[in-house]
């Protein structure tokens, strides 16, 4: 196991293997990475975009409107807007049940901001650790597959926990764990690239990776919408068995050298709290991380209550059956150009040896995106949003894991500095909800705002790249 004891903080002599390019071992490899993070993408794709914002949505109509909770939302929404126009007078009754949907609109939005944020803050204080654990840690099953096994268990019996979760504060804590768990396989999978790929390789790599994860989320987002309509929360637990038999044969069939032997120095805590933010004082890993948090914060946004405005923001509003059916080909609407942009831009940016110019070019797309739907708030808009997004967000996933491993400080430290580029994406993915959650509940349930702060913040993003000596 990982000797954290010692006194500096220091590089370790790894025993992993670096595999020459189509090799068996190199295309067995490949395809257990790629199903790994299949497995991850379709938890993040059913649960974070569908079931979560369900149950949370669920808890919150029952415990606002309370003995009104037989009334229809989707009715009381097109009084709302029909009341606002001046096409309708409401009742004194209708009235009451208008200002419940006003609070509801801001309770759901606080509380799914607050359930998404809360894990991902408590999964960003551990991953830079667990990545430097995961360095150092010495078995023969090599370095990195203890952690996504123990991540993998662990995960999997928790998500089979939150069907009979009863109150929002209790799926807080049960998602939070389940948050840490995914940062256990996701960090030190990450770090295997970094270990056993040869450099020229790694874009290529991390197209196919990034095309396995967005297929993934598309999948499992639309498996999630037609499995809640007919089993309700019991969704939860087909998705927890997929994720472990996924995550488990990438442990068990693409197996690393035994680490047994690997040399390493002796750490303290003390010292090991104070490596948690070194690849930030390295000038080009700061900027590459500033932009993903800025990215991921501005993306976060403007997809975190995708479900909550097929309901509530586009005209004419969608029954809650509907959004469940609807939110999933949002996702599946960008399939086709997310995917020519992953193919396109991790041969390209191989090719051209250049990284910059397509996560620059990410942002600025994705940013011009967020204001159609602001502009003119349809679904016809939301459409076409999650295509022209879909564009940017395909290369930017691809070229950016590239962009890190190229300006990594120290490539015998990359678990510790690809988990520390993990917590950029997951300070983005904890603030994003947090910044829509305010913008929502300050414009009196009005879902609208979150575009043009998304805007700011994509934008931000693109232009941080160019501070970017080191990388092309």
């Amino acid at each position: 196991m990982a000797d954290i004891s010692s006194e500096t903080a220091p590089k370790t002599v790894s025993n992993a293997v670096v595999y020459e390019f189509k090799t068996p071992a190199m295309r067995r490899y490949t395809t257990f990475y790629a199903l790994a993070n299949l497995g991850v993408a379709l938890l993040w794709g059913s649960l974070l975009a569908i079931i979560i914002p369900l149950h949370v949505q669920g808890l919150e109509f029952a415990r606002v409107f309370g003995p009104d909770s037989g009334v229809d939302l989707q009715a009381l929404t097109t009084l709302q807007t029909e009341v606002a126009s001046g096409a309708a007078t409401a009742t004194p009754d209708q009235t009451r049940q208008l200002e419940l949907l006003s609070t509801f609109n801001a309770s759901r939005a606080t509380s799914l901001s607050i359930v998404t944020s809360a894990g991902v803050v408590l999964a960003m204080l551990f991953s830079p650790l667990l990545g430097m654990l995961s360095d150092r840690t010495r078995s023969r099953f090599g370095r990195r597959a203890p952690w996504i096994a123990a991540g993998s268990i662990a995960g999997t019996a928790l998500i089979c926990l939150l069907p009979v979760v009863p109150s929002v504060a209790v799926l807080v804590v049960v998602w939070s764990l389940i948050q840490v768990c995914m940062g256990l396989i996701q960090g030190p999978l990450a770090a295997t690239v970094a270990d056993r790929v040869p450099e020229e390789r790694i874009g290529g790599l991390s197209a196919m990776a990034g095309l396995s994860s967005y297929f993934g989320a598309i999948v499992g987002a639309v498996a999630a919408g037609a499995l809640f309509n007919a089993i309700g929360l019991g969704t939860y637990i087909p998705i927890a068995i997929v994720l472990f038999l996924l995550t488990m044969a990438f442990v068990l069939f693409a197996r690393d050298n035994s680490s047994r032997d690997m040399v390493t120095k002796r750490l303290r805590f003390g010292l090991v709290l104070k490596s948690y933010g070194v690849a930030l004082t390295d000038r080009d890993y700061r900027w590459a991380w500033i932009s993903k948090v800025l990215l991921y914060l501005g993306y976060g946004i403007s997809s975190t209550y995708s479900l909550y405005m097929l309901q509530s923001y586009i005209r004419p509003a969608l029954s809650v059956s509907e959004a469940a059916q609807t939110a999933p080909l949002l996702q599946f609407a960008a399939l086709p150009t997310t995917l020519l942009a992953m193919y396109f831009s991790g041969r390209w940016s191989d090719k051209v040896k250049r990284r910059k110019p397509f996560v620059m070019a990410a942002g600025f797309i994705m940013a011009g995106s967020f204001l159609i739907p602001f502009f003119f708030p349809t679904l016809a808009s939301m459409f076409i949003q999650v295509a022209i997004t879909g564009i940017g967000y395909g290369m930017f996933v691809v070229v950016d894991q590239a962009l890190f491993i190229e300006v990594l400080p120290d490539k015998e430290a990359a678990g510790r500095d690809l988990g520390l580029s993990s917590l950029g994406q997951n300070l983005g993915n904890a603030l994003g909800p947090i910044v829509a959650g305010i913008a929502v509940t300050l414009a009196a349930g009005n879902y609208g705002p979150v575009w043009p702060v998304g805007f700011v913040l994509v934008l931000a993003a693109g232009l941080a790249i160019t501070r970017i000596r080191r990388a092309r």
